[in-house]
């Protein structure tokens, strides 16, 4: 399988598994505005690793995770209704861009 420029990886902290079938979407800071790229959904490991096969130009990108839907399945209430993380491509390596979530926090981090 040939990754994505571009991946990330959701792990749900507050069950210490992976948050599948999450909506995600790619956007690129083009002339101040936000253009979409591409959407997808993460798999059973929580993962998107192939939704984006071209390579990238530097620049602002901004990755927006839909938590509504994923916690309507589950018991816990959404008090972030979405994440917005929003980075700069200064580089030409893989970007990895992990989601750390519970109900009520989340963090990210440069994964490899």
């Amino acid at each position: 399988m040939n990754k994505s420029p571009i991946t990330t990886h959701i792990l749900d902290t507050s069950t210490g598994k992976p948050a599948a079938n999450v909506g995600v979407k790619l956007f690129k800071l083009l002339n101040n505005e936000w253009v979409l790229l591409t959407q997808g959904q993460t798999d059973t490991d929580g993962r998107i690793t192939d939704w984006l096969k071209q390579e990238v130009e530097f620049g602002t990108y901004q990755l927006v995770f839909d938590l509504d839907s994923y916690y309507k399945n589950h018991s816990a209430p959404a008090f972030y209704p979405q994440v917005q993380i929003s980075f700069r491509l200064q580089d030409s390596k893989h970007h990895h861009i992990p989601l750390l979530l519970s109900p009520f926090g989340y963090s990210t981090y440069r994964g490899s």
